[in-house]
């Protein structure tokens, strides 16, 4: 009685208006099909795979392997039988990142960390094809295989105990080791993402200075112990010893902080969308259950302060949603426009830094929306409250993340320039005064503020020109001049055409 049916059947796809329409309006239509069918498929038994998976967490066994439970194999067989991992470097239709982008986002609603693996997988490719494309040619054909088993996932392993995020205090040694650029490697990582893995991107220091390096799995490559992590319960994260590992170098001795960089824009990238990914999540148990629940005389979506609140988060998840987009269709021609190349270059830092800062607070107010249900795991939000800060610390933790961008906007003028004139496509002056003074910061102790504001004048320019009056208004009135808490909205909004927007439909069978 007075409880809303479980949220399952209904069509991931084809009920997100924005994820829908954006995939269109980058290019990407012509996966519409497959998109609708996938989405479809996930809101099946993948949801019980993802419960499961999270529920028995890997385990590092006396053999050095990672055992994981069937659900967690079921999941990566899924993910890369639709190409989840290689799309984007196999399909020969346009936009393929875009159209990458929407199934990575829409796994990603269903079960995150097995996403990790997959994203790692996929950005190692433009990794190797641009500093190693010898090596690019002898794992590509594994890397890009869609038989989970049978081809290859690569992992990345940087960050050291004494040195976190500042990779040149790294302290694990490659010495040269016969010709063919050729290594040993050997000391210790204090995490290693994805062990199992077939292969590993590794920073280490070489005798020019620190460089990147592919590093099959084998003798020398130990796993110490797996992380007991927070949230993204279902992915082996671990510590490691390297004692004489094989390696290969990938791009020049000393520089690879910037080769591997290649690969972290991209999940970098993913960073955003599972972010967005798990706020539309958050948004459809929401408005769901206001849908379906009544207390004080009227059903919760009705209640203006509970609309107000729903209103709110469906129009962050929109805004992230279409700025995840927005920078897959800038990655797809990176390769043939500068331009593309210096936004994709700067938007996705300030995406990553936004996007995800935003991700846990989001689901905490979705989580309230279900009231004491929402703490509960059946209901499926403690899972998604667990798994959002990892969006902000993984591929740099925000203060890295705001500090690059104010170094770019200071040394590379042309994302400056790529960045506002994005945003001064919605003609709108405040949002164009709001980007330039943002983008004329300096000071480090203001980066966070300065980056929030590029953000911002991003998103509500991109909300500006492609989602309704409705949602566009209510985002730039709340966001720049608004209050702080979700559902302090300003007068005058449309909350129940917003949310209403954004609810899913079941099936009529289960409603």
């Amino acid at each position: 009685m007075n409880e809303a049916p479980p949220l399952a059947g209904h069509d991931l796809f084809g009920e997100n208006r924005p994820l829908a329409e954006a995939l269109v309006r980058e290019g990407a239509g012509w996966a519409a099909g497959g998109c609708g069918a996938f989405g479809r498929i996930l809101t099946g038994e993948p949801l019980e795979w993802g419960r499961i998976a999270n529920e028995r967490p890997p385990r590092l066994r006396d053999d050095g392997i990672v055992e994981f439970d069937a659900a967690w194999h079921e999941l990566m067989r899924l993910a890369l039988a639709h190409g989840l991992h290689s799309l984007s470097w196999s399909e020969k239709r346009p936009s393929a990142h875009v159209a990458r982008a929407a199934l990575f986002y829409l796994d990603a609603q269903v079960e995150a960390g097995h996403g990790c693996p997959v994203s790692m997988t996929h950005a190692a490719i433009p990794a190797l094809r641009a500093s190693a494309p010898d090596l690019a040619a002898e794992w590509e054909p594994r890397l890009l295989s869609r038989e989970y088993g049978e081809g290859a996932l690569c992992g990345m392993t940087m960050t050291e105990r004494q040195g976190g995020s500042d990779l040149r205090a790294n302290t694990t040694q490659a010495r040269p080791a016969g010709g063919g650029g050729e290594y040993a490697l050997d000391g210790s990582k204090w995490f290693c993402s994805a062990p199992m893995s077939d292969a590993f991107l590794v920073v280490a220091q070489a005798p020019a200075g620190l460089s990147c390096f592919l590093v099959p799995r084998g003798d020398g490559f130990r796993i110490r112990r797996l992380k007991d992590k927070l949230g993204d319960r279902s992915n082996a994260s671990s510590e490691i010893e390297l004692a004489g590992a094989r390696g290969f170098l990938v791009g020049e001795e000393g520089r690879g902080v910037r080769t591997i960089l290649e690969a972290v824009v991209h999940t970098r990238l993913d960073c955003v969308l599972g972010t967005a990914a798990a706020m539309r999540q958050a948004v459809e148990h929401a408005t769901h259950h206001a849908a379906h629940r009544s207390a004080f005389g009227a059903r919760l979506s009705d209640q203006p302060l509970m609309q107000s609140v729903l209103a709110d988060l469906c129009l962050e998840s929109e805004a992230a949603t279409v700025t995840a987009m927005r920078l897959a269709r800038a990655y797809d021609r990176r390769s043939e426009d500068e331009r593309e190349a210096a936004f994709a270059r700067i938007a996705t830092a300030v995406a990553k830094y936004w996007v995800c800062k935003r991700g846990p607070g989001h689901a905490a107010e979705a989580l309230e929306c279900l009231g004491g249900n929402g703490y509960v795991e059946e209901y499926g939000l403690a899972r998604v409250y667990r798994q959002q800060p990892l969006q902000s610390i993984w591929e740099g933790s925000g203060n890295v993340v705001c500090l690059d961008v104010l170094r770019a906007l200071g040394r590379e003028p042309a994302t400056r320039e790529a960045l506002l004139d994005e945003i001064g496509l919605a003609g709108d002056p405040q949002l164009k005064a709001t980007a330039e003074r943002a983008a004329g910061e300096r000071d480090e102790a203001r980066a966070r503020l300065a980056v929030e504001r590029l953000a911002l004048a991003l998103q509500a320019s991109l909300l500006r020109r492609h989602a309704p009056a409705a949602v566009a208004d209510a985002f730039q009135a709340a966001r720049l001049g608004g209050g702080l808490a979700y559902g302090a909205l300003r007068g005058g909004v449309d909350a129940e055409a917003i949310v209403e927007r954004h609810r899913p439909r079941l099936p009529n069978s289960q409603a």
